[in-house]
């Protein structure tokens, strides 16, 4: 191992420890301040991207993620808080956790929400003891919300994410996977 594989892997380490320490909310009583979090991320959507009011109508469930923090030199990771959202009322808790590998360097900030777009996928999701995103998600990034429009494309897949609200810069080519466990705050 050389010197500079070493420095990456500790600087990783560190990132992905930074994000790590954040904590899982697990008996702290954050569950007013996550739905604070998640009423005012889902109003920014719908008023920077207008598209998305017609997939929280069709939609079975989601999730909000108000906040992901994701840093990374070489080994990355990321860290949030959230919640399931059925009807008007959020039903659940989560936490998002990931990690990633590659040539990266940088840290970001933003704030997705998953649509469950079919009974099964939001079954399947709520079911799962920690549920990892794959390439079943169909994902949408926009940095400006002029347009961004649900079509028959983005409607026939069971769960869609879309991303916004990025700050930070994260630069590379990396390898990733985040997963979603269910927390009790």
């Amino acid at each position: 191992m050389t010197q500079t594989t070493r420095r990456n892997f500790s600087l990783g380490l560190l990132a992905l420890g930074g994000t790590a320490a954040c904590s899982n909310a697990i008996g702290s009583n954050k569950a007013p301040q996550i739905d604070a979090a998640v009423e005012s991320t889902l109003q920014v959507m719908f008023d920077s991207y207008p598209g998305t009011q017609q997939l929280a109508e069709n939609a079975s469930g989601m999730l909000v993620m108000p906040l992901i923090t994701e840093a990374g030199f070489g080994l990355g990771g990321s860290f949030g808080r959230g919640a399931l959202r059925v009807g008007d009322s959020n039903v659940d808790y989560y936490s998002a956790a990931g990690a990633s590998a590659g040539l990266q360097l940088g840290a970001q900030q933003y704030s997705h929400v998953l649509f469950f777009m079919t009974d099964d996928a939001l079954a399947g999701f709520r079911a799962s003891p920690g549920w990892v995103a794959g390439a079943n998600v169909e994902y949408a990034y926009r940095d400006h919300g002029d347009s961004f429009a649900a079509d028959t494309t983005t409607t026939l897949n069971p769960v869609i994410a879309v991303v916004f609200a990025q700050a930070g810069l994260r630069l590379g080519a990396t390898v990733e996977g985040i997963k979603y466990t269910r927390i009790i705050p």
